[in-house]
């Protein structure tokens, strides 16, 4: 089944996840629900990550459960506090609470290595001198059996040795490893002895100096769920072959949770857009190597991109909620997300008017030493949202593309002769075409007619164009940043030809454009409709900048009406 899919079950709100947790708390196998949502704290979260959060949380709330936010800090090198910030803002952005359940797996190292320890004891573990390429090769392959390391067999007391002076630094980087010991014929890769500890002399952003091992995800992740008593551990479907490990260990360790039951693991499918990548090391890949304007840039599939962009919580959660959560994987297409985006904006974004590429207007029987302002709508499906003035002159700007010098039949704007509405505003014809010594067009003489003040012609005269424009004496000038898609393919390519792919025109920077004055007024963040452009937002970083969160044109709203 496609990602995007929605059976009958999606629709009323129930899919096999939602169907096995209600099965556990009608059957009493736990006091409550508890999930829990697990970022690495090494990077942005994209909108992949923003379906594991509307999942978890979303269940929580459905089933009066509650959902942890639980980082996963156990690789210091990558991680930054700069980041756990950002993932912060970006779940409440989205609209969830996590309250007192702020979590770190650094919160229990100690109890973390005290488990280990526990395992050693038990003749479950042990310190491994493998260099890192002889360990891979002993690990076999998916059609050869591995081969047990020379060192699987020390005795007890000198794995615990070993692994108190690693955890005292005598050690070097990769020097020594612990794992479990499993069994290394098994047809499951992730249960031949499986790496569980590592050294690692990096600084770590919560605990400083005090720790140089640290333990493996596989091996933190499912003690740090039971420590939180999370009931439900759901993962995408990449873990479905760790889930084995994560019953191992919670099993050999003995590790349960209030109820005695131990935390289950659950797998459902990953979001993948078209024209995107999901892939945390690729992002971090264009974010280093210069390719976008940081983790924020308005064309990364980052939440913090989508924000920057303009684009409404709501609307992702719309998309989100969307979705079928299924075991199997597929692209869902990057339309479907803009429609999601568009049925937002269209509700909730007020109207301004703005020319992006600016032709100059002159309307010649228009007195020199007036202006009046005009009434016009903030919402013209939304009376409630009110009227604003705009101020009218004798130039104005319109958009280019609304003149042409010799239009074809059906062309309903600006040509020579040719009369329109201006919105809001009168009727216009255009008397004369100014051009430069190149041959460009500068510059249109017109007249008005005084009598179609408001946009109506008292004789009962119909025009077929309507196009917006400003008043030159008035209008405030900006930049405008117009965004395309950031890969040229559906599905973008892997390894060296990655890059290759970027689209060239995926930015277009409009370094003066002219906008009604009460665009000035629009807070950073703020998202408005440009009529008959777009939806635009007021840049988060930069002072007259506007950024194009998306076009009016629906291509989802036409592929479904067609399906």
């Amino acid at each position: 089944m496609n990602d995007a899919d929605q059976d009958s079950e999606s629709e009323i709100g129930t899919d096999f996840i939602r169907e096995i947790v209600r099965e556990d708390l009608a059957a009493g196998r736990y006091d409550g629900l508890v999930t829990r949502f697990p970022p690495e704290p090494n990077g942005y979260l994209h909108i992949g990550h923003a379906k594991s959060i509307c999942l978890n949380f979303g269940i929580a709330e459905e089933f009066g459960g509650r959902c942890n936010l639980r980082f996963d800090d156990t690789n210091p090198a990558r991680e930054e506090q700069a980041f756990i910030e950002a993932i912060k803002e970006d779940v409440t952005w989205l609209g969830f609470d996590w309250g007192e359940h702020l979590h770190f797996a650094s919160d229990y190292f100690e109890q973390l290595y005290l488990w280990a320890e526990g395992l050693i004891e038990a003749g479950k573990a042990y310190v491994d001198d493998l260099p890192v390429d002889e360990m891979r090769a002993y690990r076999g392959s998916l059609t050869e059996a591995g081969r047990n390391s020379p060192y699987r067999d020390r005795e007890i007391g000198e794995n615990l040795d070993l692994f108190r002076r690693m955890r005292a630094g005598e050690f070097p980087d990769g020097a020594r490893v612990l794992r479990a010991k499993i069994d290394m014929a098994s047809g499951n890769m992730n249960l031949r002895d499986p790496v569980l500890y590592r050294i690692l002399h990096a600084e770590h952003p919560r605990t400083g100096t005090e720790w140089c091992i640290y333990p493996n995800y596989d091996f933190a992740h499912g003690q740090s769920d039971a420590i939180e008593e999370v009931t439900h551990s759901l993962c995408t479907l990449e873990f479905a072959d760790h889930r084995p490990l994560y019953e191992w260990l919670l099993e050999s360790i003995g590790t349960a949770i209030g109820t005695g039951a131990r935390p289950k693991q659950y797998e459902f499918s990953r979001l993948n857009l078209s024209h995107a990548a999901l892939s945390k090391r690729r992002l971090t890949q264009l974010v280093a190597e210069g390719c976008v304007d940081g983790w924020d840039d308005p064309r990364m599939p980052t939440i913090s991109g989508l924000r920057r962009r303009g684009v409404p919580a709501a609307a992702v959660r719309d998309f989100i909620s969307r979705l079928a959560i299924t075991r199997s994987d597929g692209v869902v297409e990057m339309a479907m997300l803009e429609h999601c985006i568009r049925e937002q904006l269209n509700q909730v974004a007020p109207r301004r008017m703005a020319v992006l590429r600016p032709l100059k207007v002159v309307i010649e029987n228009y007195p020199d030493d007036k202006s009046e302002l005009l009434v016009a709508q903030n919402h013209p499906g939304n009376p409630d949202m009110g009227t604003r003035e705009v101020p009218f002159s004798r130039e104005l700007y319109v958009e280019r593309d609304d003149f042409m010098e010799d239009p074809p039949r059906k062309f309903f704007r600006l040509g020579p002769g040719r009369e329109v509405r201006l919105r809001y505003a009168y009727f216009i014809t255009c008397k004369e075409v100014i051009k430069d010594a190149g041959g460009e067009v500068v510059e249109l003489r017109c007249t008005y007619d005084p009598e179609t003040k408001g946009g109506n012609a008292p004789d009962g005269r119909k025009v077929k164009g309507t196009i917006h424009w400003v008043s030159a004496a008035h209008a405030v000038a900006a930049e405008v940043r117009l965004y395309e898609n950031l890969f040229n393919s559906e599905e973008p390519p892997g390894g060296d030809e990655f890059l290759a792919d970027l689209n060239p025109g995926s930015l277009e920077i409009l370094p003066r454009v002219w906008l009604e004055p009460g665009l000035a007024e629009v807070t950073p963040g703020q998202t408005v409709q440009f009529e008959r452009l777009g939806y635009f937002c007021r840049d988060l970083g930069a002072s007259a900048v506007f950024n194009r969160t998306l076009g009016l044109r629906d291509s989802w709203a036409k592929i479904k009406s067609k399906a």
